[in-house]
């Protein structure tokens, strides 16, 4: 019988979804109701059979229920007729046997997360470079986040979630090593466009700007770290790594610009800026500018302090009102733009903290 059906593809890495054949499968008016979780944990468990006192700790662990069985009993009631009515052919999809709980269906089902683990392990057995490179794409491609996310703090989910991403980290970066070797920097590029989206903070966009440098493209490699640092220290209230500090330091040295004249290197390297107050730095700007004055002091004995402000609550203690602490955050870099002597240079290190330079003044001022 399985033959003569379309397959029923399920998608669990980045949400829950069905497919069969050429139609979408969607069950009840929304993701969070018990009938579709009841159906996430069966269609997705290993065998597609699961215990009893699981389902009723998954489902409904953490609410106050009088009678959580005859719940179970109602859904899963409930669920067998919305599959029929979404569209599946007539069938007993949820089967009850000696407490255990399963999923039967009388075509052949394809679960997402068991094809990019097929993809990896395929992968890693190939010998041929071309044959790698396709099956590592197909992977990237069929892993579209989180595995089942509705689930998130369940042990079991959490593990193979934990394991489905390291995967999925290990397979992008073989294939980005791999098109990065031959050449295809764009390729590389267009690969991490998904794993920037899903986790932005797990620094793709390194390898995209190691690979906007190998093309020459300065310009953007820089650009793009720009916006990586900037995203970094507003969601986080932290800078990059040091290996995107070193891309940087890296794209610094090699700016293409053309030959110019003196005169007009000057031209291009003054403030287009003449407003009164501090100067604003990136951190690696304002790293360069302390080692510098650094070489100074030693030099000529010109006085120059570091001064760190830290915003924090009544106590002393670091602020963790996200909100307040943006607003607050704003206002202390607006008040030292404006407060401090041109010849005085700052920069944000996080969002509660910022340091200052200040040339020729001394600890009593």
């Amino acid at each position: 019988m399985k033959d003569n059906l379309p397959i029923l593809e399920v998608k669990a890495l980045g949400g829950f979804s069905m497919r069969y054949g050429e139609k979408t499968i969607s069950i009840g008016s929304g993701k969070s109701t018990k009938a579709v979780k009841l159906l996430q944990i069966l269609v997705c468990s290993e065998g597609r059979t699961v215990s009893r006192e699981r389902l009723l700790d998954m489902l409904y662990g953490n609410e106050d229920i009088t009678d959580a069985a005859n719940n179970l009993r109602v859904t899963t009631f409930r669920l067998k007729k919305m599959l029929v009515t979404a569209g599946l052919p007539q069938y007993d999809y949820i089967q009850i046997k000696s407490g255990m709980y399963s999923f039967a269906a009388p075509m052949e089902v394809v679960l997402d997360a068991d094809g990019f683990v097929s993809l990896c392990d395929q992968a890693d057995e190939a010998e041929n470079a071309e044959e790698k490179i396709d099956l590592l794409k197909k992977a990237c491609q069929l892993y579209g986040g989180d595995y089942l996310p509705d689930f998130i703090c369940d042990g079991v989910i959490l593990a193979k979630n934990s394991n489905y991403k390291e995967k999925y980290t290990n397979a992008l970066n073989t294939l980005c090593e791999l098109l990065m070797d031959r050449g295809e920097y764009e390729t590389a590029i267009e690969a991490c466009e998904p794993a920037c989206r899903m986790y932005p903070f797990d620094e793709w966009q390194a390898i995209q700007i190691d690979c906007l440098m190998r093309m020459k493209k300065y310009d953007e490699a820089l650009k793009e770290y720009e916006n990586t640092a900037k995203m970094f220290v507003d969601e986080l209230g932290v800078y990059p790594s040091e290996r995107m500090m070193k891309l940087f330091e890296q794209m610094n040295g090699r700016m293409n610009f053309k030959t110019q004249s003196l005169p007009e290197m000057e031209k291009r390297l003054k403030e287009t800026d003449k407003s009164s107050g501090a100067y604003f730095c990136s951190l690696p700007g304002f790293r360069d500018t302390y080692r510098l004055l650094a070489r100074i002091v030693e030099r000529n004995g010109q006085s120059v302090y570091l001064m760190l402000c830290s915003i924090t609550n009544g106590k002393g203690q670091p602020m963790k009102n996200e909100e307040r602490l943006d607003m607050m955050g704003k206002e202390l870099q607006d008040t030292l733009a404006h407060c401090l002597r041109r010849g005085d240079s700052y920069t944000r290190y996080s969002k509660s903290q910022y340091l200052l330079l200040l040339v020729g003044t001394n600890r009593e001022n």
